[in-house]
């Protein structure tokens, strides 16, 4: 018996304006179901799809679970994720070579040094 991943799901107070965020952020096609969740294509072979489901409930906690993103110049990348939106937190990280962000409903992902 496996397991195949499947996606990747993101609860949002509103999966609308924030599947629309991520689209724009990583430039992958969107698309909206009958029931209002968003979903993002990404090309071959940049892993699973992603899936933003409606929940009522604000997150309020810090995420269990984050997505680590490697760019090619991490100052203009995290420039650019700032001036759309994104916002700088302290997660405790310390003085790290990685820049952790959130994105409008406070979900932290992590900006990795270039490579």
């Amino acid at each position: 018996m496996g397991l195949t991943f499947a996606e990747i799901c993101i609860d949002a107070r509103d999966p609308a304006s924030l599947g629309l965020w991520w689209a724009q952020v990583l430039g992958w096609p969107h698309h909206t179901d009958s029931d209002g969740d968003v979903g993002l294509t990404p090309p071959a072979g940049s892993g699973p799809p992603w899936q933003f489901l409606t929940v009522a409930d604000d997150k309020v906690v810090k995420n269990r679970l984050h997505l680590d993103f490697v760019p090619d110049d991490q100052q203009a990348e995290v420039d650019r994720l700032v001036s759309l939106g994104a916002r700088h937190v302290d997660i405790g990280q310390g003085d790290e070579s990685w820049v952790v962000l959130a994105d409008p409903e406070g979900n932290e992902f992590c900006v990795l040094a270039a490579e």
